[in-house]
């Protein structure tokens, strides 16, 4: 999950993989912002065929909390 995770913000948002940790935080760290995290969401949901939960977006703060969010889904 954690390298699909990873390739959506790669490829879709050019955010440097270099930078991409479990503890990268999303804004501080990743330089996403509260827009691209809803525009991310709408890809994670498309390309996994997920849904999530609106009120989960304020939870997402680190990498690793969307993946952990995205296994508990399988």
């Amino acid at each position: 999950m954690y390298e699909q995770f990873k390739s959506i913000l790669v490829e879709e948002l050019n955010v440097d993989e270099d930078l991409i940790t479990m503890d990268a935080e999303l804004t501080k760290d990743l330089g996403i912002n509260s827009l691209e995290l809803a525009d991310l969401i709408l890809l994670c949901e498309d390309k996994m065929g997920i849904t999530i939960d609106d009120d989960q977006l304020s939870k997402f703060i680190s990498v690793g909390d969307v993946v952990d969010y995205l296994q508990s889904l399988e």
